[in-house]
């Protein structure tokens, strides 16, 4: 795909003067609801994040029939910051040219700052309400973020039309109804503090272009999932090894291959988002994984049921074809399963139960319609559903790159993860039929 015609869609940078170029400006991709690197909006079918190299090779190298499961790879662009006239600062997107660009892991991982951040300072005090447009910028949040007290604000423009709340306090952002997925403000800041503290002199940065899996979905319900029972990469550290093997340990990775990392569901009877963080699917049990489960299909007012089958049968599929990958390794991987909190069906039985209240409340109606209570909408098609796996930056196979390790056999790991949600799935169908 060529980056120069992607180029024309989208939002343009003001002071897009780079050769002559009109650059994208880029926007903070508002459905992120796991990761730790900042994922933003390009256009409405693609988004881009930071490149790792080892990744991008990966989406060069996939084989064919792994390609439904993955977001389409569709280029790299360089991406830098921009100041407008109101002395704020945008990332701006431009089609890459060749060693023009900061590669991501051209610094060896040990060299890279790591920054901690206070959770409390990734908090915007003010509230955004329903429908309104929000600026999200670095200034006045913890002072380790910013190089200097005099440098620019670094904002952003997001919009929403549905507001998303948090539902557990662990993560340190608002609980409040708020216009953008609170971990998506939470990796955004993170990044761009980043990219302020590395850039110094070198003012481009190598972004992927991915597909948007989720705009097909008008209210995306998403659950992303980290998969199999190890996360570190064949060249993580000693230390980097231990800390990992200490979350899967104290987590249902260790017990089920899969831990939640995230999660937004979209609740019919309030009309808004609720979230989890990565830091909520830590700390679950097994039955508490379960019950995370339930209520990523549950939009409020009931449980999808009809969802199951759908889900169901894309995990079955996306297990035969990983059977079949000899030597593949997905550490640190993802999976997200997608829905739409507000399909056909779901306005159905909305329609359903209103006409249900207006004849409980008509003396005029026969009596045979007057105890009809049924609530079940009429049978319709199955909803559409998507599985993909995402994040490969330690994803490794016999030959590629040249890894001195080589592994036997599909990933048996990732496999369990998919062998537990799928068990667990068919058991919540049977418990609730």
């Amino acid at each position: 795909m060529c980056v120069c015609q992607t180029m024309e869609v989208g939002k343009y940078g003001k002071n897009a003067s780079r050769a002559g170029e009109r650059g994208v400006l880029l926007e903070p991709f508002i459905h992120q609801v796991g990761g730790h690197s900042s994922m933003m909006r390009y256009d409405d079918h693609t988004v881009c994040k930071p490149l790792i190299s080892r990744e991008q090779r990966f989406y060069e190298s996939l084989p064919p029939e792994m390609k439904e499961f993955t977001p389409e790879y569709k280029g790299v662009v360089s991406v830098c910051f921009e100041g407008d006239s109101d002395g704020y600062i945008n990332l701006v997107a431009y089609p890459y040219v060749e060693s023009e660009a900061l590669e991501q892991d051209d610094v060896p991982e040990r060299d890279q700052p790591r920054r901690k951040h206070s959770r409390r300072s990734l908090h915007r005090s003010s509230s955004v309400g329903e429908h309104k447009e929000e600026r999200l910028g670095l200034a006045g949040d913890n002072p380790e973020s910013i190089q200097e007290t005099k440098s620019p604000k670094v904002e952003l423009h997001i919009h929403s039309d549905v507001p998303f709340q948090m539902l557990d306090g662990n993560s340190g952002l608002s609980s409040e109804k708020i216009s953008y997925n609170p971990w998506s403000l939470r990796c955004h800041k993170q990044q761009l503090s980043r990219m302020r503290s590395e850039s110094k002199d070198r003012k481009l940065y190598k972004f992927l272009l991915l597909e948007n899996v989720v705009h097909h979905f008008r209210f995306p319900c998403v659950l992303d999932l980290k998969m199999g029972t190890r996360q570190h990469g064949d060249d993580a550290s000693e230390e980097k090894a231990a800390r990992q093997m200490k979350k899967c340990e104290q987590s249902t990775s260790a017990t089920l291959g899969v831990r939640v990392c995230g999660m937004q569901v979209y609740q019919l009877d309030t009309g808004h988002y609720l979230c989890r963080n990565k830091y909520y699917g830590r700390g679950l049990s097994i039955e508490g994984f379960r019950n995370a489960l339930y209520q990523y299909l549950h939009n409020g007012l009931e449980l999808r049921k009809d969802l199951f089958e759908p889900i169901l049968a894309k995990l079955r599929s996306l297990k035969a074809v990983l059977e079949r990958q000899a030597s593949y390794r997905f550490y640190s991987s993802s999976l997200l399963i997608i829905y739409d909190g507000k399909d056909n069906r779901a306005g159905m039985f909305m329609e359903r139960r209103a006409e249900m209240r207006l004849k409980r409340v008509d003396t005029s109606l026969p009596e045979s319609l007057q105890d009809d209570t049924s609530t079940e909408p009429s049978p319709s098609a199955l909803p559409k559903v998507d599985v993909r796996m995402i994040d490969f930056a330690h994803s490794t196979f016999k030959g590629f790159r040249d890894d001195p390790t080589v592994h036997d056999g599909p990933d048996v790991g990732y496999v369990f993860g998919l062998e537990s949600l799928i068990n667990i799935m068919e058991q919540m169908r049977e418990e609730n039929q």
